[in-house]
């Protein structure tokens, strides 16, 4: 598996889970990322984001999202690496566009993690707020694909 890609949301520095070393159930466990006292907060943006797991050369290596309070200079270098990657990936500006949408959604997921790290319960709130627009914008995709069916259909009658 390959190493995730480069996001807008911010994460902490990789770690090393589990070595394997080709014998058959060899497996060596590494050290967890935290005491056992790990913070409500940490919990809430595990919750929200969850950590990335992925193998590389026989190890599983996992990212937790940061925890580390933004501050304004984050927000701009944000905004400013959005624009930088809608014009890199050559993003549509009007329409419907599944890049534009992807990176967008990143930026969103950013926004609710730096919120939620000063405020665990305005960041919950917008974590509802984005599930119901997503789960309203699936509807209307599937009301506009069932009507195009139904259209294609009288036409064939």
């Amino acid at each position: 598996m390959i190493p995730p890609v480069n996001s807008l949301v911010r994460y902490d520095n990789p770690i090393l889970v589990a070595t394997s070393k080709g014998k058959k159930g060899d497996t060596k466990a590494a050290a967890p990322k935290a005491p056992a006292a790990v913070s409500q907060t940490e919990d809430i943006l595990n919750s929200i984001l969850p950590p990335r797991e992925w193998t590389e050369d026989g190890q599983l290596w996992v990212q937790y999202v940061s925890s580390t309070p933004a501050t304004r200079l984050d927000v701009i270098n944000l905004q400013e690496e959005l624009d930088r990657k809608l014009q890199q990936r050559q993003a549509r500006e009007t329409g419907i566009c599944p890049v534009r949408e992807e990176l967008y959604s990143q930026t969103f997921d950013e926004l609710i993690r730096q919120v939620t790290i000063n405020c665990a319960e305005r960041g919950l709130l917008l974590l509802r707020v984005r599930d119901e627009i997503r789960m309203t914008i699936s509807a209307y995709q599937t009301l506009y694909e069932s009507s195009v069916a139904f259209g294609m259909r009288k036409a064939l009658q």
